[in-house]
């Protein structure tokens, strides 16, 4: 945490380029200044610093910090704009007789290039600018150097033919990259898949990412990439089985199949009597809720493990089991008001495919929205060291 001699520190120090100073909270200033000092295209290997409260002159601008700035400050981190997820702190609020002062500290990215709202931004001296094709490069050649997780690992026995690139190009491309930087565009497939972190240029060969986003047979190097959905006509699992399927191929369609899977067949309502004699709708399970829950499991599992992620349905609850406990800085004190991502390019697919809304945000609205609805709090089963399960139980009106 930023100390007030490391902030007065900070103040004299008007010639580095791992400092920016603005006056703004917007996010349109923000999400730039992060991604950049994330970038760390200078290479430091440091922490960056924007002084919020300061102007370009290094002097204090007379301006006071409240609560809703504060929010909005922090928000940079989870909101999912600034892909992947940057490490960044927020300090407390420094007073001084010419104003308020308050430091973001933002850590160099393990897996540049960092986007804000699919525009690639680093530190150009003391300014920032938008990475031009030859500086991406660098970057994405820089992450080869750092420890990956492993989805970032290359798919090695594979190679650029067992991918789509017709999906990659038509659906996935348009919707990671802004408009302009796509007009521009003058690197080859193998490039444009590596800034995304779905190709090693270094290995020549997909990574475990692009596979499991675009690749024509997942499984052949994956073997456990797949859902497997399992209807029990009992309460247990030695009861007869009534339905199952599987879902197994790339995810940029897959998840939409799962999606519409959740809402074709296990999402049911009917009409029930109120207490004024009027008809209400009761639905079994709340749909966001449930599409939140399962595709945390695909956005979490462990995908080292040949066991796939289960869904079962009961009469009466749904257990979902996907392989890989809690991981990272999470642990069963903290879950789930903390989160870490052990695959960090699932996590910014799924959130550019639009399957996430904002980081750490998507299990407590499925809490909230799962007690609102009448079916309970989920029970999280998190003493499983290479399993994490959840169970769902049906509305208590069904």
């Amino acid at each position: 945490m930023v100390t007030k001699e490391k902030l007065i520190e900070l103040l004299a120090d008007i010639e580095s380029n791992l400092i920016e100073r603005t006056i703004s909270v917007r996010e349109d200033k923000l999400g730039p200044a992060v991604c950049a000092l994330a970038n760390d295209f200078p290479d430091h290997k440091s922490p960056g610093y924007i002084l919020l409260g300061v102007s370009d002159d290094g002097k204090i601008a007379g301006l006071k910090w409240t609560d809703a700035d504060l929010q909005k400050i922090g928000a940079v981190k989870t909101n999912g704009n600034v892909l992947p997820q940057p490490s960044l702190t927020v300090s407390p609020v420094f007073s001084f007789p010419a104003g308020e002062v308050v430091v973001v500290e933002v850590k160099p990215s393990l897996y540049p290039p960092v986007r804000y709202d699919g525009r690639c931004w680093i530190r150009v001296g003391p300014r920032k600018a938008k990475a031009s094709i030859e500086e991406e490069r660098i970057l994405t050649e820089r992450r080869a150097s750092y420890a990956k997780t492993y989805d970032l690992v290359p798919a090695f026995g594979s190679k650029l033919e067992d991918l789509s690139i017709e999906y990659f190009r038509l659906i996935y491309l348009p919707l990671a990259i802004d408009e302009e930087t796509l007009s521009q565009n003058g690197r080859g497939i193998e490039e444009q898949l590596a800034s995304l972190r779905f190709f090693d240029l270094r290995e020549k060969c997909p990574t475990n990412a692009g596979i499991l986003l675009f690749g024509l047979n997942p499984l052949f190097f994956l073997p456990g990439a797949y859902i497997q959905y399992v209807k029990f006509k009992g309460a247990e699992m030695i009861s007869d089985v009534d339905y199952e399927k599987q879902f197994s191929g790339h995810y940029v369609t897959g998840l939409r199949a799962i999606d519409e899977f959740i809402k074709a067949n296990i999402l049911k309502e009917r009409p029930v009597r109120g207490h004024t004699f009027q008809e209400d709708i009761i639905k079994n399970y709340p749909y966001w809720s449930l599409r939140e829950l399962v595709m945390n499991a695909v956005m979490h599992r462990n995908y080292e493990s040949n066991s796939p992620i289960y869904i079962y349905e009961f009469p009466d609850r749904i257990e979902i089991v996907n392989p890989g406990g809690l991981y990272g800085d999470v642990n069963a004190g903290n879950f789930p008001d903390t989160s870490d991502y052990r695959n960090i390019a699932i996590a910014e697919a799924m959130k550019s495919l639009g399957y996430v809304n904002r980081f750490n945000y998507g299990i407590k609205r499925a809490i909230h929205e799962l007690v609102a609805s009448g079916n309970g709090k989920p029970v999280f089963d998190i003493s499983l060291n290479t399993k994490f399960k959840v169970t769902i139980k049906i509305n208590n009106r069904w």
